[in-house]
């Protein structure tokens, strides 16, 4: 037990439902240690964010560098990145890890709010897509890294192909934000294997850190020593699970019960 260590490189979340604490939930409730590097800090709760401050540049990398200096990382997640040094910086450190990488391209919600600034996509692209060994992009951060805009199954489909073509060795795009793909995302790989992965639909309103609880279950099945698409799999029962468990805490969506 808690023999494997998972790694999370995003943002604080003040309300306790998404980002780093949400990834250190699901690595807790996998068994898996947690580690966290802090790239912003944000002021939030249910219903609105009220201030994001990136975290400077030394501690970022300070953050990195001890923590690989002392443990065994096995597997590694990022999310929330903001701009486009953060991305930098991060790429530059992960480029010298040969560990299993989840890119979280957390750009875009659900709703369809912007969580990075406009210079930080082109960032994405050039320098951590190429070294990502899945990409987990909803359909509004799969349309701003392939540059489609999709409205169906077929236009997910050709999104992931877009973005295996941009390097990632594989993509997971999730197709909750289309009204009649709930539950349904689509896999595909650098070899060409292709999936839809059906889940039950949870008729919940609190869904607030899903997508950061997705990957970070990824990435911890991965630190477990599970191949990629079984992780895939097991993290998409887990996060229904959670969903079922969800509870409401403010005015807003409230956050997954991690079981």
């Amino acid at each position: 037990m808690y023999s494997k260590i998972a790694l999370s490189i995003g943002g604080s979340d003040s309300g306790g439902g998404a980002g780093i604490q949400a990834d250190l939930r699901t690595f807790m409730a996998l068994k898996v240690h947690g580690c966290s590097a802090i790239t912003c800090i944000t002021a939030q709760n249910s219903i609105e964010v009220t201030c994001v401050q990136p975290v400077e540049k030394n501690t970022l990398l300070n953050q990195l560098d001890t923590l690989f200096a002392d443990f065994g990382i096995d597997a590694l997640k990022t999310g929330m990145l903001l701009n486009e040094s953060i991305i930098n910086d991060t790429a530059s450190k992960l480029n010298t890890y040969k560990i299993t990488k989840i890119i979280d391209p957390v750009m875009v919600t659900r709703t369809g709010s912007k969580l990075l600034e406009d210079s930080a996509i082109n960032a994405y692209k050039k320098l951590l897509l190429p070294i990502a060994d899945l990409v987990t992009p909803n359909i509004y951060e799969a349309n701003l890294l392939s540059g489609l805009e999709i409205r169906s199954k077929e236009d997910i489909e050709n999104s992931a192909r877009k973005i295996i073509g941009l390097g990632a060795k594989a993509v997971l795009i999730k197709g909750g934000g289309l009204k009649d793909m709930k539950g349904k995302d689509f896999f595909l790989d650098l070899n060409g294997r292709k999936e839809w992965l059906f889940n039950n639909f949870i008729n919940t309103k609190n869904t607030h850190g899903s997508g950061c609880t997705l990957s970070a279950a990824i990435c911890g099945y991965k630190a477990l020593g599970f191949d990629l698409f079984d992780s895939i799999q097991k993290a998409k029962l887990f996060v229904e699970k959670s969903l079922d468990n969800s509870y409401k805490i403010g005015s807003g969506p409230g956050p997954l019960g991690h079981h």
